[in-house]
C-alpha cells in the first residue's frame, strides 16, 4: 500500500505517466538490489503497473518543409557563407537519410564502398549489428556522386572504398555534428529547430505511407524488427 502511495502521490502533483513509469522503474531496481543483499525479503514494486503512456505521432516535416531544409546547405554556398565541400557533405547527408529512413548512426558510419551506384542502393548496420539494404532516391544519388568527385579532386583517398563518406577535419562526423548542422538549416528555413535527424526518419516513413506504400515494406526499410513498431505511423 505505501509503494502504491508513492506512485499516486507523483501523479497527484501533476507527474507525467513517463515520469510515474520511470520512478516506478527505479523503486523495483532499487528494491530487487536490497533483496540481494538480503537486507529485504519482498520487492513492493514488483507486483506495480505504472499508468500506460499515451501513443503519439512523431514530429514529421512536410515535403515542403523537406525541400526548404534541403536546399539550405548549397544555398548558403552559393551566397558565400559555406564552402563548397562542407556543403556538398550536408547535402549528401541529410538527402540520404531521408531518402532511406536511415538512423543517423547507421549514416555516419557508412563507407563508400557500401554504396552501389549503379543499383542506386546502400548497406547499412543497423541495431543488432544487423545489415540491411536500402534505396537511395535520384537526389541523394546525385549529391554522393556530387560529394565523392569533390573529395577525389582534394585528395584520392578520401574517395576509397574503405572511406569515411561523411566527414569533418577529415575524420568521420558524430551525430552530434550531425544534429548541430541540422538546427543551422532548420533556422534558415523557418523550421522548429527541435526537429532532430531522427525526424527525417519519421518524415521518410510518414510520407511513404501517405504515397501507398505498405506497411510490411516500409517495417522493412526501416530495419524494425517488429511490425507494432511501425504501426505508430
Amino acid at each position: 500500500e505505501d509503494a502504491r502511495q508513492y506512485l499516486i502521490s507523483f501523479s497527484s502533483a501533476g507527474a507525467s505517466p513517463a515520469t510515474i513509469q520511470r520512478k516506478l522503474a527505479s523503486a523495483r531496481t532499487f528494491c530487487r538490489f536490497l533483496q540481494r543483499d538480503e537486507i529485504v525479503i519482498d520487492n513492493p514494486f514488483s507486483l506495480l503497473k505504472g499508468p500506460r503512456k499515451p501513443k503519439t505521432l512523431p514530429r514529421v516535416l512536410s515535403v515542403e518543409e523537406i525541400g526548404r531544409f534541403l536546399a539550405c546547405p548549397m544555398r548558403d554556398f552559393k551566397e558565400g557563407t559555406m564552402d563548397e565541400l562542407s556543403a556538398l557533405r550536408d547535402t549528401a547527408l541529410f538527402e540520404s537519410l531521408y531518402s532511406t529512413g536511415c538512423r543517423i548512426s547507421e549514416m555516419t558510419a557508412v563507407r563508400w564502398g557500401a554504396i552501389d551506384f549503379g543499383r542506386g542502393t546502400l548497406v547499412v548496420t543497423g541495431k543488432g549489428s544487423k545489415d540491411r539494404l536500402v534505396i537511395l532516391g535520384r537526389p541523394a544519388l546525385d549529391a554522393l556522386k556530387r560529394l565523392r568527385e569533390r573529395m577525389s579532386e582534394t585528395d584520392a583517398s578520401l574517395a576509397a572504398d574503405d572511406a569515411d563518406v561523411f566527414l569533418s577535419e577529415r575524420r568521420r562526423i558524430t551525430s552530434r555534428f550531425a544534429e548541430r548542422r541540422m538546427k543551422r538549416y532548420l533556422a534558415e528555413a523557418g523550421l522548429p529547430t527541435d526537429v532532430t535527424p531522427h525526424k527525417l526518419r519519421h518524415s521518410f516513413a510518414t510520407h511513404l505511407l501517405d504515397a501507398g506504400a505498405d506497411l510490411r515494406s516500409v517495417q522493412e526499410m526501416l530495419g524494425h524488427a517488429s511490425l507494432s513498431t511501425t504501426q505508430i505511423y
